[in-house]
């Protein structure tokens, strides 16, 4: 391996800092270099697909983490000589392995977060442009097929001869989104995208939730609390993703072979706003409970708390909701607060009992009895779990 002065080795990153997907990366290759001893690392500045920088072609280092994304950047790489870890789905170099985040378990997330939502119609609203897009697609469909429901797909005209104005594609978007029955729920492919959806919803006059619920792609916690309304979007792991690029890298420049193929990181979850916080049912009252379930199941509420929301009796209640969600009011409450204990022990290092604390249980002891019930493991083995795979 070369190494440069002070022994410390030198790694390019052709890695944008515009969006919150590439920040991730990033964040995940600086905690592996600072874990095992600290790489000098060249980032300039580079807008995503854009061509290598020049300093690039001259530059002797001892490994690159790069978007290829293009022929170009591709050339560059590939003639530099030095091992390289591509962290982009277009696959430009198919002899180099890949660290991208896990297309399926992305569209099967979406999926089944708008089916539990209640709807029987579906959209996905994706760019022909980019493979990731093509295959958060394909997968999204086969989710909702498989599981008995109809599926539209939105492909902008002319999108993959050449690009067309935003005005020409708000007029198609538009059209696409009066064609859909309703109400509909919609996976855009990346948040920008689910943006766009809302401002057209907006602007037609489709309300959202109510109407057409819209789930992103990637958490970009500005964009989707931007949004109008804020947007739920799939939470990638892109730190997890960044850190096993600089990890396989490592082990490239120590003159390990690494297979070219795919190093896939599944998602961490779904981040829960306004945009798809609806029960798609014309039952007002289950819509009602629901809500209010979401919103207060980590205080500690039971049934009857629902019930004081809703005007029904208790049995009217629950043969109700089984027959909407598949589920009992009380398996809705311990689902909901068992998701915000995941959270909790993936996202955070509190105790266990701060985490009961803040999910509504008064006891550790009955919080983990309830989450080995759920999951088959206690919190901790979860959480040690979850850390290993990072």
């Amino acid at each position: 391996m070369r190494r440069g002065s002070g022994g410390r080795v030198h790694v390019a990153l052709l890695i944008e800092t515009s969006n919150a997907y590439a920040r991730g990366l990033l964040h995940g290759i600086h905690d592996y270099s600072r874990e095992h001893g600290g790489w000098s690392c060249y980032l300039g500045e580079q807008r995503r697909g854009e061509p290598a920088p020049r300093w690039l072609a001259k530059w002797r280092g001892d490994g690159i983490i790069a978007r290829i994304e293009n022929a170009v950047i591709a050339r560059v790489v590939r003639a530099l000589g030095v091992p390289a870890i591509d962290v982009s789905a277009a696959r430009t170099l198919p002899e180099l392995p890949y660290v991208e985040t896990e297309d399926a378990a992305i569209a099967g997330l979406a999926a089944q977060h708008l089916i539990q939502r209640g709807f029987r119609h579906f959209g996905f609203c994706g760019d022909s442009r980019f493979n990731w897009s093509k295959a958060r697609e394909e997968h999204f469909y086969k989710h909702i097929v498989a599981a008995g429901f109809d599926c539209r797909l939105y492909h902008p005209p002319d999108a993959a001869r050449r690009p067309i104005s935003w005005e020409r594609e708000r007029e198609s978007l538009a059209r696409w989104l009066r064609s859909l029955p309703r109400p509909v729920g919609i996976m855009a492919a990346y948040d920008i995208r689910g943006r766009e959806v809302l401002d057209v919803c907006r602007e037609i006059g489709i309300n959202v939730p109510d109407e057409a619920a819209v789930l992103g792609v990637d958490n970009d916690e500005l964009l989707c609390d931007l949004a109008d309304p804020p947007l739920s979007s799939v939470i990638p792991d892109t730190r997890r993703t960044g850190y096993e690029a600089a990890r396989l890298l490592d082990l490239m420049m120590a003159g390990r072979k690494i297979e070219p193929g795919a190093y896939l990181i599944p998602p961490l979850g779904i981040a829960t706003r306004d945009s798809t916080d609806v029960l798609a049912t014309d039952d007002t009252d289950i819509s009602t409970a629901v809500r209010f379930i979401r919103s207060h199941a980590t205080e500690g509420i039971n049934v009857q708390d629902v019930l004081r929301v809703v005007p029904l009796s208790r049995r009217v209640l629950e043969a109700r909701f089984q027959k909407l969600l598949g589920r009992t009011p009380h398996e809705e409450i311990t689902r909901t607060r068992l998701e915000r204990v995941k959270e909790l022990l993936t996202e955070t290092d509190l105790s266990l009992t701060a985490i009961a604390h803040r999910t509504g249980y008064k006891h550790v002891e009955y919080l983990s009895v309830a989450f080995k019930r759920e999951t088959g493991q206690s919190p901790g083995e979860y959480r040690v779990q979850y850390r290993k795979k990072r």
